[in-house]
């Protein structure tokens, strides 16, 4: 665990953390949708629960949690893959910045960026030259203020 000056310590997950990704992941999917308490998200647990358990193991997916003492506070994940080599990437990898989650209680005390930074950090170490993530109209100060810019050329088919 990481300490950073406060009485926050940044864990990188391992699939010991599963129960707690996996929790925060469907907090997350919900605010982000605004979906209800109600609504199922069984099979969303499930398949995140096995992305995790792979994807933690052959280091495609690394995750942060935070805590304050025992408390979960907060949380963040980058996801790692391949494209075909382009003239700005020639490498073709590229990360994928998801799962961004403060408790609203800690929110504005920094939490969001050093997470920000541990993602942004093990994806250099990683050679990845380009990182992207999908921003909450909440979120979008933070990664703007971090030199996140909106994407003008992608498009997607929904």
């Amino acid at each position: 665990m990481q300490n950073f000056g406060e009485n926050y310590a940044y864990k990188k997950a391992t699939t010991e953390d599963l129960n707690e990704l996996v929790r925060t992941r469907l907090i997350v999917l919900r605010a982000a949708n605004k979906l209800s308490d109600g609504e199922d998200m069984s099979e969303v647990a499930r398949q995140s629960r096995e992305y995790y358990k792979r994807a933690l193991q052959t280091g495609e997916h690394v995750a942060y949690l935070v805590y304050d003492n025992e408390r979960f506070i907060g949380a963040g994940g980058v996801s790692f893959y391949h494209v075909m080599p382009t003239y700005h990437n020639p490498s073709g990898k590229k990360a994928y910045i998801m799962n961004m989650y403060t408790a609203p209680e800690y929110r504005r005390q920094g939490i969001a960026r050093r997470t920000l930074d541990l993602l942004v950090a093990e994806a250099k170490e990683q050679g990845v030259l380009q990182i992207s993530l999908e921003a909450t109209e909440m979120g979008r100060p933070l990664y703007e203020k971090y030199g996140f810019s909106a994407m003008q050329d992608e498009m997607e088919l929904a």
